[in-house]
């Protein structure tokens, strides 16, 4: 036969549409072309091919060889389908004899010019969708730890292209294999400090201890060296252990980023720390592949951005439709990409330009002026959108070392945040901090008195709607940690205190 078609999967975020990649050889003058809207490194496909084949023992066809990536409207990416069009020619030209012109299952992989096959990136949303359609998937052995992370999908792990051709000749099968039948198991949870490490700011510790158990952003204002940076480094440590489909959600935006999926990542939740001169698209994603940035890469884990009036406002203002919906979707001329973002935030500044503003030592000597116009570079919408904004203090290290005080564990805290997380899951379905005004309503009724505390508190301080809720949810989130159904002043009292920012300059933002 001339002809061979043989299926593969295009890259296009957490998306693999399929590509049918069609072999033709025909007479005339020899020729390699490949068609189907490819990018350069799909283009220099014909000469790794060429050269594997060759060097694999094979014969190239000195005829015309047009490989075809249907739908030609579907960028094509990578070096994912060099072996399909190696196979295809190997097919096409009757070195290998398959029962049909369409070869079954699905094929990715990259050739190396001896024809070993090299890793590629986006396996896993390749192999998820390969598994719904229920196809077997030939891929680079480098890739199988990776794509057995989706439990039930069928897989052929593959060295080189004489073994791949071997098996589709039939005269040596590949032994197939199903994911998930030897799950990775993580090597650490967490590569975090531990909280036993944090002495002197018992309120950043119930501060974050909060944040962690109803998944509430936080945002610490407070001098230099006083801890902000330390305490939000233990966070990632005290979240509950991730369940398999966030682990898996995770490892699927790794594996279409530039960093790539590493399995001694497996089931730990990342903690991303972005330097303040990251761009828009960097902290977003985009790029000429429209890959995810830092707040796709933190999913199901923590973005910390320290020294946060040092980052571009602009830059900054791109958090606030990720932080509300959870996703973001990059649009481009060519193609539209949706990733996950559902990430929880952490920040760090200081009060003003000397960092010492409102300390007891007096040392600031910043005008109100000068303290208005710092705190401005962040925008009131992105402020307002903080669940928990806390106010540090500096320790004293001479009365620290005199009398250090009992220090909590990430264990022992993290025990407490996992039982108020499985009673939130189990009265809603949801943690606190993603509840609707409807869950709200359900959850954290109010009786007359604290209904009219609560009131007198926005009012006093000038909460937006969204503020108001904040409250709620920050109060509920106490009561879950207290193991209580009914929510009391003192919830409400103790939620009022992380509110730093409307309490030390109110309307400075905007």
């Amino acid at each position: 036969m001339s002809l061979a078609r043989l299926q593969s999967r295009a890259p296009n975020g957490l998306d693999a549409p399929p590509v049918c990649v069609e072999i033709h050889l025909s007479g005339g003058l020899p020729s390699f072309t490949i068609v189907g809207l490819p990018e350069a490194a799909v283009r220099e496909s014909r000469e790794r091919v060429r050269s594997a084949l060759i060097n694999s023992g094979f014969d190239f066809p000195a005829r015309r060889i047009t490989a075809n990536l249907a739908p030609a409207d579907i960028p094509k990416q990578g070096g994912r389908f060099d072996l399909p069009i190696a196979l295809g020619i190997l097919a096409a030209s009757g070195q290998i004899k398959p029962a049909a012109a369409d070869l079954p299952g699905e094929y990715l992989g990259e050739l190396g010019l001896g024809g070993e096959l090299r890793s590629v990136t986006g396996v896993l949303p390749s192999v998820l969708a390969a598994k719904a359609s229920n196809r077997t998937v030939m891929l680079p052995e480098p890739n199988f730890a990776e794509a057995s992370l989706v439990e039930g999908a069928n897989l052929l792990a593959t060295e080189s292209l004489i073994q791949a051709a071997a098996h589709l000749s039939g005269s040596t099968p590949i032994a197939e294999q199903t994911g998930g039948q030897s799950p990775l198991q993580p090597k650490e949870r967490s590569l975090g400090r531990d909280l036993g490490d944090v002495y002197g700011q018992p309120f950043g510790v119930r501060s974050l201890e909060i944040a962690a158990a109803g998944g509430h952003s936080l945002m610490m204002v407070g001098p230099p060296g006083c801890g902000k940076t330390m305490l939000a480094e233990t966070l990632a440590g005290i979240l509950p252990d991730m369940t398999s489909g966030e682990a898996l959600d995770t490892a699927a935006v790794y594996s279409v980023s530039h960093l790539g999926f590493d399995s001694r990542h497996w089931q730990r939740r990342p903690f991303r720390a972005p330097h303040h001169s990251a761009s828009a698209a960097a902290l977003v994603g985009g790029g000429p592949r429209v890959t995810p940035g830092e707040i796709s890469l933190a999913h199901n884990g923590v973005l910390f951005l320290d020294e946060l009036t040092e980052f571009s406002r602009h830059v900054l203002d791109q958090l606030r439709e990720p932080l509300e919906s959870g996703s973001v979707t990059l649009a481009r001329a060519e193609r539209t990409v949706r990733y996950p973002s559902r990430f929880q935030w952490v920040s760090a500044m200081n009060p003003c330009a000397c960092g010492y503003n409102g300390e007891r030592s007096g040392r600031c000597r910043c005008t109100s002026e000068q303290v208005r116009r710092y705190q401005s570079r962040l925008s009131g919408p992105l402020i307002d959108r903080v669940d928990l904004h806390v106010r540090l203090q500096s320790v004293d290290p001479i009365a620290l070392q005199a009398d250090k005080p009992p220090s909590q564990s990430t264990a022992e805290v993290k025990g407490r945040v996992h039982s108020a997380r499985e009673r939130q899951l189990a009265r809603t379905g949801r943690i606190n901090a993603c509840l609707t005004q409807r869950d709200l309503g359900r959850a954290a009724k109010l009786d007359s008195a604290s209904q009219r505390f609560l009131e007198a508190a926005v009012r006093q301080l000038g909460l937006s709607l969204r503020g108001h809720y904040q409250i709620l949810k920050v109060a509920r989130t106490i009561a879950d940690l207290e193991g209580v159904d009914t929510l009391g002043e003192e919830h409400l009292a103790e939620a009022l205190q992380y509110r730093a920012m409307d309490q030390m300059n109110p309307g400075s933002l905007n």
